[in-house]
């Protein structure tokens, strides 16, 4: 055992200094000095792949061999972790990130079919196929509205992909029973579903079973819409910033986000296009029309719950970072901003600071209940006695009633899919987020202490 504690912590300052190279070669700016436009492809490919290799490294020392790490040892890899997390989101122009991105999911996805054993590796295979069909789809539907560079859309495509990270390396923390100690505090991953269950048998004790159930049902889900779109918004925010010109753009980037999240968890989930193709492709017996159901009942539905609520949180992202013009664009035109100048009244913030924190809590808020709410919904049934499928079977009608005809899942379906493109339609043809308004900059001010006297 010592010998393997050893190893493993060798492992992991092995991956410190790999780190400490990219660094290296970052601060070196060595990408400036090259002279054509192909090399930097090439550099930021060789850089995807070196990020590559410490994060297959140290999440397969942290997840397989975790249990028997020293405390120290698994803070300094999920530190690591988190580096290299940021430094997959630089500064740079969308086809050199799209190269980073690429080349890193690429090397990240051979190692994982490399392990596969070979029916698992024609799953994985036959999944990721499938599973680009929907996204290839979906993607071409939304970018009708304006054309995007390619380079754009694969870098937040392959941001969408990569945004699912952080949530399924809590789950696996959890799965394998890992605490995280870092020397101050220490972090023990929950089940958080008996966190919620826990949470309300004791402040809603007094409530029906079915109540408590459907209550507890609900704050998962919120939980996990909170989770989703916050990670969402972080690689919308991270690797967009510097490409948007419109709040059209923040949208339309933001749906791309959401398909590529949409694309890995299908691809990832065991329950979902890996588990149809084992249930009904790799079986005794081929079942096309099972898997051709079930393929594109998830590809519609749950396809546009992600570009649904990522979409809303795009918009309003997009108004919260134009919020200087788009505030004098409503003024000019007669109206207020109330809540953001009751509070640069009340509490002498800025309105366009006001006005911004207010879009951004708005774009989140709205975002994880929509997505909560669509997840809600189709789970319903299944939590209600009798398991009801139809609204007749919900309300209890006669066997000859055509609410009979009406099935459950069709209410969520014409919600989100029908009342969604809608919406997302709506407010891409406004011409107020049509309008471009110039590329977001950050600039370092400095200021002297002759100026603030």
């Amino acid at each position: 055992m010592t010998f393997e504690i050893s190893l493993t912590a060798s492992s992991v300052v092995q991956a410190a200094f790999v780190l400490t190279g990219i660094a290296v070669l970052l601060s070196l700016d060595i990408r400036s000095r090259l002279k054509h436009k192909k090399h930097h492809y090439l550099f930021a490919a060789i850089l995807g792949t070196l990020l590559s290799v410490p994060i297959v490294q140290l999440g397969s020392i942290l997840l397989i061999q975790g249990s028997a790490l020293g405390s120290a040892v698994v803070g300094l890899g999920v530190l690591l972790l988190i580096i290299l997390w940021r430094l997959l989101f630089n500064a740079w122009e969308a086809p050199i990130k799209a190269t980073v991105l690429g080349s890193c999911i690429l090397w990240l996805s051979l190692h994982m079919l490399w392990h596969d054993t070979p029916e698992q590796r024609l799953a994985h295979l036959l999944t990721i196929v499938v599973a680009l069909i929907p996204a290839i789809v979906w993607a071409s539907l939304f970018l009708k509205y304006h054309r995007e560079r390619l380079g754009t859309v694969l870098l937040m495509f392959f941001a969408g992909i990569l945004s699912t990270a952080p949530i399924l390396f809590y789950d696996a923390l959890w799965r394998r029973r890992l605490e995280l100690h870092f020397f101050l505090f220490r972090i023990v991953p929950e089940d958080f579903q008996s966190a919620v269950d826990e949470f309300v048998q004791q402040w809603f004790g007094t409530i029906s079973v079915t109540g408590s159930g459907l209550l507890s049902l609900f704050i998962s889900f919120l939980v996990i819409g909170l989770m989703e779109e916050a990670s969402k918004y972080w690689v919308l925010h991270k690797t967009g910033k510097n490409i948007f010109m419109s709040i059209d753009d923040v949208m339309q980037m933001g749906i791309i986000v959401a398909i590529g999240f949409a694309f890995a968890e299908n691809v990832l989930n065991q329950g979902y296009f890996l588990g149809f193709v084992n249930e009904y492709l790799q079986s005794n017996i081929v079942n096309w029309s099972g898997f051709i159901g079930n393929v594109a009942g998830r590809s519609v539905l749950t396809s546009m719950v992600h570009i649904v609520s990522t979409g809303v949180l795009g918009y309003y992202l997009g108004l919260a970072l134009y919020a200087s013009q788009y505030l004098k664009d409503i003024e000019g035109a007669g109206h207020k901003a109330y809540v953001s100048s009751a509070i640069e009244r009340l509490l002498y913030i800025p309105k366009r600071d006001a006005f911004r924190a207010q879009m951004m809590l708005t774009g989140i808020t709205m975002a994880t209940l929509l997505h909560t709410m669509a997840n809600f919904l189709v789970s319903v049934p299944k939590a209600l006695p009798g398991n009801p499928r139809t609204l007749g079977d919900l309300v209890g009608a006669p066997p000859e009633s055509l609410l009979h005809a009406v099935a459950l899942l069709l209410i969520p379906s014409l919600l989100y899919v029908g009342g969604g493109f809608w919406l997302l339609s709506f407010l891409f043809l406004r011409k107020e987020n049509i309008r471009e308004r110039g590329r977001i900059i950050s600039v370092d001010t400095f200021v002297t202490r002759k100026v603030m006297e």
